[in-house]
């Protein structure tokens, strides 16, 4: 029997508007994608990227067609790979995984072959602001939050935020996302004291496509690999030049191509690192499944939204716990 389908799209809007280095985003347009197949109900969630020259006509578009081929009888592993990365793979993959295990009455870890997820702990999120309000946002988020992502990129301010927000959180594991913002001689300026203010790992300091200037840099604190980093294939080039690769399921186009890409990652000595676009815990639910494997985890859209769908993840103490079957996989 062929595989039913449809898309809609809904406005979740931030519990307030969050700043990084090239936007101000106080809502997001996220696609949700529902299959069904003999009573069997399963759903996927993406968030369609204009930065990645992606746009919610677009995304719909391609995901209409990918319904309709998956209505006639063709099968989703024969459809993946001949369909491009990004928002509308995401959205469809991630409702077939979950459709499958609906249908099979075991867990998406299972069918994969992988261990059941447990809880892990995962970063919570500070925009950007003025050193004084990001180091207040900084102890307010430590109560329930050990380990902090704090998002730079705006000019000389950003070691002055660092400084601040080590300041009031002396405990406090910080992990540094410039998304593509500095120049090589402002990141090599900045990595001693990075370092010095224990800086776990910084995310993509230069633009993507000037990935070739890290290979030169003493990189004291390692470096990840966002905006540079989409799919396995892309791991050869950045070997070398990166330290930890940020694996997306909207950047890789769903959940079997983000495991090629922790794999990928592993063979070549790289660490990993699981995050999100914007999302509720529909779009964070297959993350988890990566999350297992990565040194670093930032699956926290549904913290800064203003509500989530029900039932979501449950977070507690800093750590995200697996989906009920209720929600995905």
């Amino acid at each position: 029997m062929a595989i039913t389908g449809s898309v809609h799209f809904e406005e979740w809007h931030y519990h307030k508007p969050f700043v990084i280095s090239r936007e101000v985003i106080a809502s997001s347009t996220l696609a949700l994608v529902t299959l069904e197949e003999q009573g069997a109900v399963g759903r996927g969630e993406a968030c369609p990227t204009p930065h990645f020259g992606e746009s919610v006509e677009g995304v719909c578009a391609l995901i209409e067609t990918l319904l309709a081929a998956l209505a006639s009888g063709e099968s989703w592993d024969s459809l993946h790979d001949r369909t491009p990365a990004g928002a509308a793979r995401n959205a469809v993959d991630c409702a077939v995984w979950d459709l499958r295990a609906k249908r099979s009455g075991r867990s998406v870890a299972s069918l994969m072959g992988r261990p059941e997820p447990v809880a892990v702990p995962t970063t919570y999120t500070l925009g950007l602001d003025s050193p004084a309000a990001m180091a207040e946002a900084a102890r307010i988020a430590s109560a329930e939050h050990e380990r902090l992502k704090i998002k730079l990129g705006e000019g000389s301010d950003d070691l002055a935020r660092l400084r601040a927000i080590r300041e009031a959180v002396p405990d406090a594991r910080l992990i540094a996302d410039v998304n593509e913002a500095w120049t090589v001689e402002a990141l090599v300026a900045a990595l001693p004291e990075l370092a010095v203010l224990r800086v776990e790992m910084l995310e993509q300091p230069l633009p993507a496509g000037q990935d070739a200037a890290l290979a030169d840099i003493d990189r004291i604190v390692p470096i990840g690999a966002d905006e540079s980093c989409h799919v396995a294939a892309d791991v050869e080039r950045l070997a070398g030049r990166y330290d930890v690769v940020n694996i997306k399921l909207d950047k890789t186009g769903g959940l079997t191509e983000a495991m090629r890409l922790l794999d990928a990652a592993q063979a070549h000595g790289m660490d990993a690192m699981v995050g999100c676009m914007s999302g509720t815990s529909l779009a964070m639910a297959p993350g988890v499944l990566v999350a297992q494997h990565c040194r670093f985890v930032d699956l926290d859209g549904p913290l800064l939204l203003g509500s989530d769908r029900a039932p979501g993840l449950r977070y507690e103490s800093g750590s995200v716990c697996p989906p009920a079957p209720e929600l995905w996989g």
